[in-house]
């Protein structure tokens, strides 16, 4: 569904939020997975998730949304040189610095999921293109209906950054690694990482536990159809392990995503809501798996 039709079918949502989360949340639910959602007392991935949208409140969360400010609060942690090579910040796509920047990079804003622009030569740009498109960016509205309060109090702008090349992929394998507050059987805090491949032509996840095995019959909403053997255990694992633990420790749940290129990683970014809480977590066993690595906070 395009982002035209989906803001025009979730504007009555958006006003319900307004009034009533709750409800709001539980219609949405309905409409997207046919079942009831439990918030009284969430079991699953998905309820918690969903639990900690309506009544969690923590104030680093914008910041480590808003994908320039994060870099900030990665850098306070001495991770600096894991980041991207940042080529340029602002909110006027006019202002984008085109002669100046490298033949391959990647335009980004800093709200917002999908709103990517990967360069891979500089001499084939229709500049004009790109700037309308940024511009738009700008003025996409935050869906309120997904309830993911946070990317409302970020102000829109654009980051320019490194482009990344593992000289094997159109784009990198990303590496999501999914953290919890009350790990059992995992490693830090670290339950699981999903790895997406083919992000434009086809998206597969593919599931696999902190030893690095493939989990076939665990699927988060995508396809997983996709030779796992050619996702290779990244060789600083351990590491990213330490980092993501690090990273997530101010928080319930969250997501960290990496890229690998050669013997090195890269911090991609933060996501504190999954899907919005609304992925499809199969089988329900994992789901619920899910949902007991998660200890949620008193109710205020």
């Amino acid at each position: 569904m395009n982002k035209t039709k989906k803001r025009f079918l979730l504007t009555p949502f958006n006003a319900l939020y307004r009034i009533a989360p709750e409800l709001d949340t539980k219609l949405l639910w309905r409409l997207k997975h046919h079942s009831k959602i439990d918030l009284k007392n969430p079991k699953t991935y998905n309820e918690k998730v969903n639990w900690l949208k309506l009544f969690y409140r923590n104030e680093l969360m914008p910041i480590c949304a808003d994908k320039f400010k994060a870099r900030e609060y990665i850098e306070s942690f001495g991770l600096g040189n894991h980041l991207p090579k940042l080529y340029w910040h602002g909110d006027d796509p006019e202002k984008i610095p085109f002669n100046e920047l490298p033949s391959k990079y990647v335009i980004k804003s800093t709200t917002g999921s999908g709103n990517n622009l990967i360069i891979t030569d500089k001499r084939t740009i229709d500049k004009k293109k790109i700037i309308k498109t940024v511009k738009l960016w700008m003025r996409e509205k935050y869906l309120i209906a997904y309830g993911e309060w946070h990317y409302e109090k970020i102000q829109p702008s654009i980051i320019i950054e490194e482009f990344l090349d593992d000289h094997e992929n159109p784009v990198p394998f990303d590496y999501k690694f999914f953290c919890f507050n009350n790990i059992k059987d995992g490693k830090g805090s670290v339950g699981c990482i999903a790895v997406d491949v083919e992000r434009f032509n086809g998206h597969k996840r593919l599931i696999f536990n902190t030893d690095w095995v493939f989990l076939k019959d665990v699927r988060f909403s995508f396809s997983n159809e996709y030779d796992f053997k050619k996702i290779s255990k990244p060789m600083m694992f351990d590491e990213m392990v330490k980092v993501a633990s690090i990273l997530s420790k101010p928080f319930p749940h969250c997501r960290v995503d990496f890229y690998c290129i050669g013997n090195d990683y890269y911090i991609g970014e933060i996501t504190f809501f999954n899907g919005a809480g609304f992925d499809i977590v199969t089988p329900k066993e994992y789901n619920l798996l899910m949902g007991d690595w998660i200890t949620l906070p008193q109710k205020p």
